[in-house]
């Protein structure tokens, strides 16, 4: 099993939602006051068997009107067109951003050849335009143009792949678990996004149930530690992918 890590760079964003570039080194975090900082790392994870992408970032380009995201998977050694399985842990835009890309004043599938993995309640929540966080023009420009799976619960996609209903972060929220040759990859989308919050238990706001997801983040990370899982943290500033070790109910991340 190969991970790439496909950095998308730092962000602040406040009430408005936008997501405004930052860089830690020439940035000042006091200029944004209510601002929340994240860091967006969606992943390439290549088996045997699937090209996989978990997540699609913000779907920002560079200067050449090319999606980074893009740019990223062919610095990896692929080419965008070989992705053939795109997990959606959830659809707010700092996740989903990165499905479609803008061409001649069109949003087009950024992977029109891959199967779009969502839980259906997520999907429907996100074409029915009543938060914010959802961009309905993403979903509806993929709708009738790319192969859609829309999953209900948890399951096993295939040979090798489960995802699981988590709904902490948000009420349709999934996590998903690889498993090839002997090895186990974990992605937690929001319900596990960085090392930090394994390292301190706490509460967070932005989460739909977040006692549930503090709960969750517990479970995950002992499982991690216990069946040594890869874990991909979507959100993290430094360790993007990581080992994690449990002992003495203190959890430690070391980087893969």
């Amino acid at each position: 099993m190969e991970i790439f890590a496909l950095g998308e760079g730092s962000y602040s964003v406040d009430a408005s939602k936008k997501f405004i570039p930052f860089n830690p080194q020439t940035d000042n975090a006091k200029d944004r006051p209510g601002s929340l900082f994240i860091h967006v790392n969606p992943f390439l994870v290549k088996t045997d068997t699937d090209l996989i992408l978990f997540d699609t970032g913000l779907g920002y380009k560079d200067t050449r009107d090319e999606l980074y995201l893009h740019q990223h998977i062919r610095n990896a050694g692929f080419d965008p067109n070989e992705v053939r399985l795109v997990l959606m842990s959830h659809l707010h835009y700092d996740h989903s951003g990165g499905l479609v890309v803008e061409r001649n004043g069109k949003l087009v599938p950024s992977f029109p050849h891959a199967t779009h993995v969502v839980q259906k309640g997520e999907w429907e929540f996100g074409l029915s335009g009543k938060s914010s966080s959802y961009h309905k023009e993403i979903f509806e420009a993929l709708q009738g143009k790319v192969d859609l799976t829309l999953v209900e619960g948890s399951g096993e996609l295939k040979a090798g792949i489960t995802y699981e209903l988590s709904g902490g972060h948000c009420p349709y929220h999934q996590v998903f678990l690889i498993e090839d040759k002997g090895e186990k990859c974990f992605f937690g989308g929001d319900e596990l996004p960085e090392p930090e919050q394994l390292l301190r238990r706490f509460v967070a706001k932005y989460d739909y149930d977040g006692h549930k997801a503090m709960q969750l983040r517990q479970e995950y990370g002992e499982k991690a530690a216990a069946d040594d899982w890869t874990c991909l943290f979507y959100h993290a500033k430094s360790i993007a992918v990581g080992k994690v070790t449990y002992t003495d109910e203190h959890f430690s991340v070391i980087p893969v």
